[in-house]
């Protein structure tokens, strides 16, 4: 007797997953992240804020926003009291421009949404820039302080 069935070694090829379904499509349309980690959503509220004021104030083009995970423990010896700096102004050199920094740790431990963040960045984006002006920041932002 003769058997039609390939022999062992020669292994079929599959077309459907092993329960039958059929393949899998994708999680998620291409043009929808998968997962946003905590430090990039953090890192666009810190560019949002800063394309807002760009556009009001053309001058900031030349200033760096940046995002560090914590103070330096140089950057907390200026301050008299116990407080955990929330942003620093770096001012401009020969060789650099102007820069901000947010602090992205101490920032989401004093904000519990994703609101209460956006809004809490904003605000130090918005204080740092009237310090590097020079202008109060009701000045640099009308809302500045409103909820």
């Amino acid at each position: 007797m003769e058997s039609s069935a390939p022999p062992p070694s020669t292994p079929r090829p599959r077309h459907r997953d092993r329960h039958g379904r059929g393949m899998r499509g994708p999680i998620a349309p291409p043009q929808v992240p998968l997962a946003v980690s905590r430090a990039d959503a953090f890192d666009d509220l810190v560019r949002d804020a800063a394309d807002r004021l760009e556009r009001r104030w053309p001058q900031l083009s030349d200033v760096e926003f940046a995002v560090q995970e914590v103070p330096w423990p140089q950057d907390t010896a200026a301050t008299d009291d116990d407080a955990v700096p929330l942003g620093k102004l770096i001012g401009a050199a020969k060789d650099r421009p102007s820069r901000i920094v947010v602090y992205r740790r101490p920032v989401e431990i004093r904000a519990k949404s994703r609101d209460e963040r956006a809004l809490l960045v904003h605000e130090i984006v918005v204080e740092q820039v009237a310090e590097l002006l020079g202008l109060s920041p009701e000045n640099v932002d009308p809302k500045y302080g409103e909820d």
